[in-house]
């Protein structure tokens, strides 16, 4: 199956120090992502939405930087799973934070996927008061 990549960004005020865990650990991600995040053996995280479990090991972190989420089972072939980054961004020039968010799937409905992430985001700027 054919994946597709979608990238935006947003902005955020709020610093990467108080975000970073927003999009790092599973009580973070739980609050604004997913209805239900947990820690399972080997780095791996199960994200649930919808009653439905996403299991996806986490393959890149750096501290108040980003990190990156591979999810398991979403290849024919294991070789080309789905996966989401998330990383944190200032900008020298005005010192705002920007969250860019990578997401290489399936769906290729990118006015779907802006509205999916625009509603995430709504919820974390609520969280952070951004």
């Amino acid at each position: 199956m054919e994946k597709y990549k979608f990238i935006t960004e947003f902005e955020l005020r709020s610093s990467p120090k108080v975000l970073f865990p927003y999009i790092s650990t599973p009580s973070g991600l739980q609050q604004w992502f997913a209805e239900k995040v947990t820690v399972l053996p080997d780095h791996r995280f199960d994200f649930q939405w919808d009653g439905d479990s996403h299991i996806a090991r986490q393959t890149g972190l750096r501290i108040n930087k980003g990190v990156r989420f591979d999810f398991e089972n979403t290849s024919e072939d294991n070789l080309d799973n789905n996966h989401l980054e998330l990383k944190l961004e200032v900008s020298e020039l005005t010192q705002t934070t920007f969250l860019r968010v990578i997401d290489y799937s399936s769906n290729k409905d990118q006015d779907e996927l802006a509205s999916l992430w625009e509603g995430f985001m709504d919820n974390l700027r609520e969280i952070v008061g951004s």
